[in-house]
């Protein structure tokens, strides 16, 4: 018997500010297909690097203007060596690694009810008020990004992030999933929680 299927993934991600839960991000994600199929053959082949590994950030996905309008560029998601537009830091989101030395703060949990056909991942990742390092001291200030430096009258730091994906580990990660927002700076008066659900769905 020929038995097909179809398998579907959604993902979104919210951003909330960890003292006032305030909400800063609430968006849906776009899924790398091809890097996704990769790690999942993997995955269930019990072959090294092929789960979730890293949450990855960085500054390049949209561009502010002087004047404060912003341009989104288009998810990184349709080749198999697609990355981050411009990568600034990362967080280790595998709290079964031993290289993850956040795990109560940065994990991931499954979760699954009874007679559906879809199961959750849930990718949890904090930045601490200290991290990144060399960070700004305050987020008050007026924001430009890496796509446009000169702003008139606005600061510039790597970790104004505007994007974030999902990454497997070793020596040739795959980007999994990519999601572009208002840029976002991270400061030392702040600490954020990154909550990221990603629901695989698997019937006819």
């Amino acid at each position: 018997m020929n038995e097909e299927t179809s398998l579907k993934f959604k993902g979104h991600v919210t951003i909330v500010d960890r003292d006032t839960r305030e909400v800063l991000v609430d968006k849906d994600n776009a899924i790398n297909f091809e890097n996704m199929s990769q790690a999942l053959a993997m995955s269930l082949a019990d072959r090294p690097d092929g789960s979730i590994f890293n949450m990855v950030f960085g500054n390049g996905g949209s561009v502010v203007s002087s004047v404060g309008n912003i341009t989104y560029y288009p998810p990184n998601v349709t080749t198999a060596n697609a990355a981050l537009y411009n990568q600034t830091y990362s967080k280790i989101v595998d709290d079964l690694n031993a290289a993850n030395t956040d795990s109560t703060n940065c994990y991931m949990r499954v979760a699954h009810v009874t007679g559906v056909p879809y199961t959750d991942i849930q990718i949890v990742c904090t930045l601490e008020y200290d991290e990144p390092s060399g960070q700004l001291a305050f987020d008050n200030a007026p924001l430009t990004n890496n796509n446009n430096p000169s702003g008139t009258g606005s600061v510039l730091s790597e970790y104004i992030f505007d994007e974030i994906g999902l990454m497997t580990g070793g020596s040739s990660p795959l980007l999994l999933s990519h999601v572009i927002f208002a840029p976002l700076l991270k400061s030392l008066n702040r600490s954020i929680e990154v909550s990221y659900n990603l629901r695989i769905y698997l019937g006819s």
